[in-house]
């Protein structure tokens, strides 16, 4: 048993190494030879097309993935000027002469193993490689097919733009680079993953963000060792810190290429992930979360009236149920007659528990939202209905369960959803609070707070404090966070992200 034990611990404690390093095949001077590598490596996979031909007689050949590539420039960019141009000298002038006198395409680049051949042709590009020369060339020609920018469904704004992130990297990044129409922007591609060799972009303002941050998120970048990268979550425990349990994350999530142009302007760095129609965004404070474009559309005043509802609506979720639970069971004195009257009849009238009651709708309640989410859009919102209006109903009137538990535990799940970045938090929170009511009283939701407020307070985002500037306070950075000044107070001075009270991370670094 103490062996078992021991597994599990190592399993869910290891510790994110090094990449490890992979091995690189040269190419080879012999055309026959490479391409038989290929073939062999690709086990002759019937999307992988090798156009072979002679070139002023010398033996050449095309390589590429079927659908990744358009084929019009291929064809008329590609294969018909070489054959066109007579071919004169050693392989390797003539392939220099493909490179800077026949092709016209901005996207060339040499290439001198297998590795880099197979992450450009599974990335768009067609491979030229002539007989005695043992390097290639590789030529993007992207022509896969790809949604159109939309406006982003679980991001929703009602003033200012409407496009939203796509799954191709380069469209996302032109997104951002129109926005931001400065050179300083900086755009560094990495890539990630053993087996997809997938492609993620760093956005950032040099002469803004803290080379302390950056040098930080490469770091654990560089230390992320998967197979496959498939979303942007993959990333997410490589990015937070290693070794902290809670329900919170210090990433921030968007598929807003606006929000992200407001985000590295106060220095921090976005990743963006290919294949991916949304942006991680680093460091990531808890306040943020609060916070949406239409904050900065609206007045002043209504800005900082919904703010406060937010606040108010996320300790109502994660809160109440607890609360009720905890009156209802120890101190059903304190409540108001009449609703004590109401209160007392219903748990009477119940066969369950007030702690128990309270769970099983918790945990009625979102099963039917992911079967919702999970299931065709016409049948969810078919089974949206019948779970609050056939199965609610019929459940209170049979007496399985009480309707003002059913109130509480519908009033916490709307709030929840005012910030839908924090639903997953508040979703286990507001269990883990019903469970600390339902045992032990107030006190036990009172002691449960204390715990949940210390964990936000010890986290830090890439050397920041998790919770500034409330704690500890920068009291000129709450102008964006107890209230939300005019733009006239907030252009005066934007605040970077690494000058936050309490920052490892000198306020002079970004302009080193």
């Amino acid at each position: 048993m103490y062996d078992f034990i021991n597994i599990i611990k190592d399993i869910y404690t290891q510790k994110t190494g090094e990449k490890n390093a992979v091995p690189k095949t040269i190419l080879n001077s012999s055309l026959k030879s490479n391409l038989d590598y290929i073939r062999r490596d690709f086990n002759n996979a019937a999307d992988l097309t090798i156009h072979e031909m002679s070139l002023s007689g010398i033996d050449s050949a095309v390589i590429s993935i079927d659908n990744l590539i358009s084929k019009d420039i291929l064809a008329l960019g590609i294969i018909k000027p070489m054959f066109e141009y007579s071919f004169t000298g050693s392989p390797e002038s003539c392939l220099s002469d493909i490179q800077y006198k026949i092709l016209y395409v901005d996207d060339i680049t040499e290439i001198t193993t297998f590795e880099e051949l197979y992450s450009f042709i599974m990335s768009g590009f067609a491979v030229i490689a002539l007989e005695g020369c043992p390097k290639m060339l590789a030529v993007g020609i992207q022509g896969y097919k790809s949604r159109s920018i939309s406006e982003p469904e679980s991001d929703v704004i009602q003033r200012g733009s409407k496009e939203g992130f796509v799954e191709p990297l380069r469209t996302n990044m032109t997104l951002i680079r129109r926005r931001m129409k400065s050179p300083k922007l900086n755009l560094e591609i990495m890539t990630i993953g053993r087996l997809s060799k997938t492609e993620i972009c760093l956005c950032y303002l040099s002469d803004t963000a803290s080379p302390k941050i950056i040098s930080m998120l490469k770091e654990r970048l560089n230390k992320v060792n998967i197979d496959t990268v498939l979303a942007a979550g993959y990333l997410v425990p490589y990015l937070e810190e290693e070794g902290r349990v809670s329900p919170f994350s210090t990433v921030g999530v968007t598929e807003r290429p606006d929000t992200v142009c407001g985000k590295i302007t106060e220095g921090r760095i976005a990743v963006l992930v290919d294949g991916v129609p949304s942006a991680l965004i680093v460091p990531y404070l808890f306040a943020e979360y609060f916070q949406t474009l239409d904050d900065y559309s609206n007045k002043p005043y209504f800005a900082t009236f919904t703010r406060w509802l937010k606040y108010a609506a996320f300790l109502i979720s994660i809160l109440l149920p607890g609360i009720y639970t905890a009156l209802g069971t120890f101190n059903p004195e304190m409540f108001p007659t009449l609703m004590l009257n109401k209160i007392a009849g219903s748990i009477g009238d119940t066969p369950l528990s007030l702690m128990a009651e309270t769970i099983l709708i918790l945990l009625v309640y979102e099963i039917m939202r992911e079967s919702g989410l999970r299931m065709p859009q016409p049948l969810g919102y078919a089974v949206s209905i019948v779970g609050g209006l056939v199965i609610g109903d019929t459940a209170i009137n049979a007496g399985l369960i009480g309707a003002p538990t059913l109130m509480v535990v519908a009033i916490s799940a709307i709030c929840s959803y005012i910030i839908p970045n924090l639903y997953a938090p508040a979703a286990i929170l507001r269990l883990m609070f019903t469970i600390a009511g339902g045992l032990f009283g107030i006190w036990g939701v009172s002691a449960l707070f204390c715990l949940v407020f210390i964990n936000l307070c010890s986290k830090n985002s890439f050397g920041i404090p998790y919770t500034a500037p409330i704690t500890p306070t920068g009291a000129a950075l709450m102008r964006d966070v107890a209230v939300r000044a005019g733009w006239k107070t907030l252009s005066a001075k934007t605040e970077m992200v690494q000058n936050m009270p309490g920052a490892n991370v000198k306020s002079g670094d970004a302009h080193e």
